[in-house]
């Protein structure tokens, strides 16, 4: 039987390793827990790279785990919290290598996900699990985490983090008189072209150039060193795009991307961390979907902004319904990202950029 929160949770740890979306959902489910409970020591076990994003938030603890030896990181977990016993384990991260990592961690209470949604065994880890939902969000499942513990009925909150000093250097590239949009082209490379959510370069291109006619818009584009990246920005600067344009792909850090983000206007990005980062710093996302559901995955607070062509996908290169398939179902052909039509991205574009105007208006 579950004790009482106020009485029992005092020490909780967070088990969530990766991605970086994922930990940006998780995120919002640790705020809302800080705020139910902010007597309640916090300690999160992390991934490395993920850990760049939210290092020095207040109030959390946290334990960095390399998941590329994870013999090693196990045994560093352990020795971390030797003598170590905490009041529950919540364990948001379904996979063995997170499992695995939960056994080196004492706790009189590990929470894991309901039967749908865990994955290798995690049952097997945990003695009390969250209720099954059909068909939430990532992040409302993750904060069902904090409702089984807290007996509430919350939701997920985000508040812009502190990102010094990556700010002062993002603040150089930023002309504080334009409207910024920054634009995240590719998704991650974790499973390489076969699974690649990047819509074609040729239409950012054309879209960079809609965006640039606008008066007083500035467009900045981010990435990392994959290889699709690496084309990507090698097509940009072929291009020769003049004007307020400016290719940061290959040339941030995590932190410095998100700080980016944090001091533009709205953000343009496939299914990926960038689009979420997006709804941590509380800014207008338009979301690129077609190989994922929006519904399950998109930027959270940006679902009117989000073009969702997932359904049209499902049903054409597999010939399903969106009724007839698991929720989490990711279509795996590349192609489906070109039913996004360069005149839907311009649709959104003309909203957001109305909207963002009446914000500072306001």
């Amino acid at each position: 039987m579950s004790r009482d929160f106020s009485e029992a949770a005092n020490q909780i740890c967070i088990l969530r390793l990766s991605a970086l979306g994922d930990c940006c959902h998780a995120l919002g489910a640790i705020n809302r827990l800080k705020k139910e409970m902010p007597a309640a020591e916090i300690t999160w076990v992390i991934g490395k790279n993920e850990y760049q994003l939210f290092k020095g938030i207040d109030g959390i603890e946290f334990l960095v785990v390399d998941k590329s030896s994870l013999l090693k990181a196990m045994l560093k977990i352990r020795q971390d919290l030797r003598g170590r016993r905490f009041d529950v384990l919540l364990n948001m991260h379904a996979s063995m290598s997170a499992n695995l990592i939960s056994a080196m961690i004492s706790s009189d209470r590990k929470v894991g996900f309901d039967k749908a949604r865990a994955r290798d065994k995690q049952n097997l880890f945990c003695n009390e699990f969250i209720p099954a939902k059909k068909q939430q969000h990532v992040a409302d499942g993750m904060i069902e985490f904090i409702n089984h513990i807290s007996k509430e009925s919350d939701h997920p909150i985000w508040e812009s983090i502190d990102l010094s000093p990556e700010e002062n250097e993002a603040k150089e590239y930023i002309d504080g008189d334009k409207t910024t949009c920054v634009i995240s082209p590719c998704s991650s490379q974790r499973y390489g072209k076969d699974y690649n959510r990047s819509w074609p370069i040729e239409n950012f291109i054309e879209i960079i150039e809609y965006l640039l006619s606008h008066e007083n818009m500035q467009v900045i584009v981010t990435g990392g060193l994959s290889q699709t990246e690496t084309e990507y920005s090698n097509s940009l600067d072929k291009k020769g795009l003049n004007g307020d344009f400016l290719n940061l792909i290959g040339k941030t850090s995590i932190r410095g991307m998100a700080a980016i983000i944090k001091h533009s206007q709205f953000v343009i990005s496939p299914d990926s961390g960038p689009a979420h980062i997006g709804t941590v710093m509380n800014k207008p996302v338009i979301g690129l979907y077609a190989m994922s559901n929006p519904n399950r995955s998109g930027p959270y607070h940006s679902r009117n902004w989000t073009i969702d062509k997932y359904p049209e996908a499902l049903e054409l290169y597999e010939g399903k319904k969106i009724g007839d398939s698991k929720w989490g179902h990711k279509v795996k052909e590349p192609k489906a990202m070109q039913l996004i039509k360069i005149k839907d991205v311009k649709l959104k574009i003309d909203e957001v950029v109305s909207h963002v105007k009446r914000s500072t208006q306001n």
